[in-house]
């Protein structure tokens, strides 16, 4: 049954999906980063600095060190905008839902109402037609 408020339910409904899909996607960021960094401490731990050689290859395994230092940084940099990124997914979900939840209330009670004069509608129609055949039969 349609009623005033039926689009703006089909309207919420749609914002909330996107709210899920957008949280989703956040979800997927948030590993991704989380695979991002633990791959990044596996290369760090792998890496080991040369026990006798020359200077420069000393120099150039610091260096990739600290490379990878700064990639981990970037990778816990990461995993926090990510996890900003959920939260606020979260929370526009929480009020798209609440807001969806509203407006379907809102069309029940409306559809409630309308059955409501409905019946009573059908129950004059009723009396008038007992009232009409009950003054048939008198005559």
């Amino acid at each position: 049954m349609k009623t005033r408020f039926s689009s703006l339910v089909t309207l919420k409904k749609s914002a909330m999906e996107k709210s899920e899909r957008s949280l989703q996607g956040a979800n997927a960021d948030l590993n991704s980063a989380t695979m991002a960094l633990e791959l990044s401490y596996n290369t760090l731990n792998q890496l080991s600095l040369p026990q006798t050689g020359k200077i420069s290859q000393l120099l150039s395994s610091i260096s990739l060190l600290d490379s990878q230092r700064a990639t981990i940084e970037q990778n816990k940099e990461w995993i926090d905008f990510a996890k900003n990124q959920v939260i606020q997914a979260k929370q526009k979900l929480k009020s798209d839902m609440i807001e969806h939840e509203k407006f379907k209330y809102l069309e029940l009670e409306e559809i409630k109402k309308f059955l409501k004069e409905q019946m009573i509608k059908e129950s004059k129609d009723l009396d008038e037609i007992a009232l009409m055949t009950h003054a048939r039969n008198k005559k």
